[in-house]
């Protein structure tokens, strides 16, 4: 099976009072890169993150948006920093001192200076909370991964339909290549005849020009060679696996045989069939810029 590089996921965990939530989200990429937005409590799990998402994706660009709730209702206290206090009451004696102001601080004015109280959450089991997160993951990352095959699947299809009128197109420059070179030689005869009229035509003559032209306008090689990269394509696509890199690159080699097989030839009809090639080369490769 094969794998596009767009897809979605989403998992939501529920485990006693916290909560977990996972969505992902791809497009083409050249390289793997994850980009990953959750809250900062739970950023030290970054590393182990990236390292689960390994086991499910090697290309795309991957945006992963992560929420976590927590309903307990202990699950933050009131911390009281006496030294702080202390600090700020040692500043305004000395304010009084110097100033010659009445020192009329109350413990409830105190109390609202930054840091005297703060709110403070209670400790966490991490490894706790990372199975739950991973849970999370895992369940989005399946989901990511299915509708990532089934696009996959689609293009896989869709490829093989355009790889398959392909090869009708080189199946008729096949066909229509030595037939060329057959009219030329005709061609050649009635216009040295019409120009000789009853002198006997040089056949030995002749037979070089056919030559020559038939060697110029030859395109034996490169049918071959594009027919062999459109059936390694349709292989490919078989097999499956992480295939895109591939396919790029014999996507380009088919677009270089199809680019000299239309500067050869002097046939309007190849032309044609050259141009219908090129077009559907560019349209296949652009899909397998979709694959992973």
């Amino acid at each position: 099976m094969i794998k596009s590089m767009t897809g979605f996921g989403r998992c939501e965990v529920m485990e006693g009072n916290r909560k977990f939530t996972v969505e992902m989200k791809s497009v083409n990429h050249r390289y793997l890169d994850v980009n990953i937005k959750m809250p900062k409590k739970l950023n030290f799990f970054e590393s182990a993150i990236r390292n689960e998402l390994k086991n499910y994706i090697q290309r795309g660009k991957v945006d992963i948006f992560i929420t976590y709730e927590d309903f307990s209702e202990n699950n933050v206290s009131v911390k009281y920093n006496k030294e702080t206090a202390a600090t700020y009451l040692q500043y305004l004696k000395q304010m009084a001192e110097d100033f010659g102001l009445e020192n009329d601080i109350r413990v409830s004015a105190l109390s609202r200076y930054p840091e005297v109280f703060s709110m403070e959450e209670q400790s966490v089991d991490e490894e706790e909370l990372w199975k739950e997160l991973q849970h999370a993951i895992k369940g989005a990352a399946e989901g990511f991964v299915e509708s990532r095959i089934k696009e996959g699947e689609n293009l896989k299809a869709d490829l093989i339909s355009k790889l398959d009128g392909m090869l009708e197109h080189v199946d008729f420059i096949t066909e229509r290549s030595p037939q060329i070179v057959e009219e030329y030689k005709q061609k050649l005869q009635d216009k040295v005849r019409d120009l000789l009229e009853d002198t006997k035509i040089d056949d030995n003559r002749l037979l070089m020009e056919v030559t020559i032209f038939a060697d110029k306008v030859c395109v034996d090689e490169e049918l071959v060679r594009l027919r062999s990269h459109i059936e390694a394509t349709k292989n490919a696509l078989i097999e499956g696996g992480s295939i895109g890199r591939k396919l790029d690159f014999i996507a380009q080699e088919m677009n270089r045989e199809a680019n000299t097989t239309l500067s050869k030839t002097t046939d309007m009809e190849i032309s044609n069939r050259a141009i219908e090639l090129k077009t559907e080369i560019e349209k296949v490769r652009e899909q397998i810029q979709n694959i992973e």
